[in-house]
């Protein structure tokens, strides 16, 4: 029932090398896409290498022996080569509330929904306005007795382009050669458009901001509730999303948009700091992710024996996302400042080409460890905070899951995605430190 839509185009949202000339929808919901994945599980083999319920409780470089020594809670594992694919939304954060653990009522965050709950006729509190919960408002307001809704900060909506892909187009990407490719790449390029919008020149973006402006003008005629739902920093600083359903919702009798903090929750609802007790026997959250303190950080261990989490200390970094000094013969797959903005699935196979150009390379020169050398690391992250430095994501006066506890983006790579896959095309061995199989430590091959 409360499957979650995607808001990057199915075309562009799938993988190169396995394209899909027959998506039902332009912007596919989530069983969709599970389906497709399993798929290419099975067509390419990766099944029988799986090793799912695995829990990884530690993991760590074993310099005498040059491998990593995994330990989950179903055995122990040895490796030559780790791969972080952790994922940045993948541990979800919940907001430290007084009093939530003496609420009589039922919780749960909107990536583990409870759908042993039965919602229908109940008072429901959603708490937070970003992507999620804009997928989810539309589909509780008929449902439910009473929503209230407490938004911290308003967020930009975009009418949302969806359409069944049938009829004529279907026949098109279906039939004819090269067609599913011209569209991959005009979709690509679609996104690309607003790269100098977002990086460069944020005043650039005036057009789009029009458009979500009118959008919300028309949708939304209180006065009063339009006035919460405006957003005061500039477009594209916090993530903007996709919906024709989001603002006619908050719109109905039966829900209230809170803008008041939180002051605590009691055991019949939630108090805001005017003093309001609201009403309620739910709670959702729809409050993000652990992005810059995830779990999993604490569980990796490199050369010296300390933890990603403590190498990064709440600001993340590495050498092109994708490899991090002190961590031999280590990986990531969305790592720090990584991220393109188009679907993320460019930058996974942008950093996996580069994953198997460090392994070809080890094998070529006969190396049995590579480490990205400090200063090499230490150059990148200086060239990305110039970069980024006039980005609407550093200066559009929000604050943002992009921005670290410093204030520094470790989220995006400043520029276009043909740039960062340039870059990650082939590896440069005298980035690295590198020994050779029974050989002292050199610093390059």
């Amino acid at each position: 029932m409360f499957s979650r839509r995607c808001d990057i185009p199915s075309i562009l949202y799938s993988f190169s090398f396995a394209p899909n000339p027959r998506w039902s929808r332009l912007y596919p919901y989530q069983p969709e896409i599970r389906d497709y994945l399993r798929r290419c599980a099975e067509d390419f083999g990766i099944v029988p290498h799986l090793r799912l319920r695995h829990e990884v409780l530690d993991a760590r470089w074993d310099d005498a022996t040059e491998v990593w020594r995994i330990r989950t809670d179903r055995g122990d594992w040895t490796a030559q080569v780790l791969v972080g694919a952790i994922g940045p939304f993948s541990e979800p954060a919940t907001p430290d509330l007084s009093g939530l653990s003496r609420f009589d009522g039922v919780t749960f965050h909107s990536s583990g929904w409870n759908h042993e709950h039965d919602l229908a006729g109940r008072r429901v509190a959603v708490i937070g306005t970003g992507a999620s919960a804009v997928q989810i408002i539309p589909r509780l307001q008929p449902m439910v007795e009473r929503l209230t809704v407490f938004q911290r900060t308003p967020t930009w909506i975009m009418p949302h382009l969806d359409r069944p892909v049938n009829g004529w187009p279907r026949r098109v990407l279906d039939r004819v050669p090269g067609a599913l490719r011209a569209a991959r790449t005009g979709l690509d390029l679609v996104q690309e458009a607003l790269v100098p919008g977002l990086v460069y020149r944020p005043w650039l973006l005036r057009g789009v901001t029009a458009v979500a402006r009118a959008h919300l003008r028309r949708q939304v005629r209180d006065s009063q509730l339009r006035a919460k739902l405006t957003p005061t920093y500039a477009f594209g600083c916090k993530r903007p999303t996709f919906s024709n359903a989001y603002y006619p919702a908050l719109s109905q009798r039966n829900v209230d948009v809170v803008t008041e903090p939180i002051s605590e929750v009691r055991p019949a609802g939630i108090v805001t700091g005017d003093g309001a007790e609201h009403q309620v026997d739910t709670i959702v959250f729809g409050t993000g992710f652990r992005t810059t303190d995830h779990p999993g950080f604490a569980r990796l261990h490199g050369r010296d024996g300390r933890s990603l989490a403590e190498v990064w200390d709440g600001g993340p970094r590495a050498h092109l996302g994708t490899t991090v000094a002190g961590f031999p013969n280590f990986f990531l797959l969305l790592g720090p400042n990584s991220v393109v903005y188009t679907s993320q699935v460019v930058t996974i196979e942008a950093q996996v080409a580069y994953i198997l150009s460090c392994l070809n390379g080890m094998e070529r020169a006969g190396l049995s460890t590579i480490e990205v050398l400090e200063e090499v690391q230490r150059e990148f992250v200086r060239q990305v905070d110039h970069g980024l430095r006039r980005s609407v994501w550093n200066t559009g006066g929000c604050r943002s899951y992009y921005l670290d506890s410093s204030g520094r983006n470790f989220v995006f790579y400043p520029g276009f995605n043909r740039r960062f896959r340039a870059r990650t095309r082939q590896v440069d061995l005298t980035d690295y430190r590198v020994s050779r199989v029974h050989d002292e430590k050199v610093r390059t091959a």
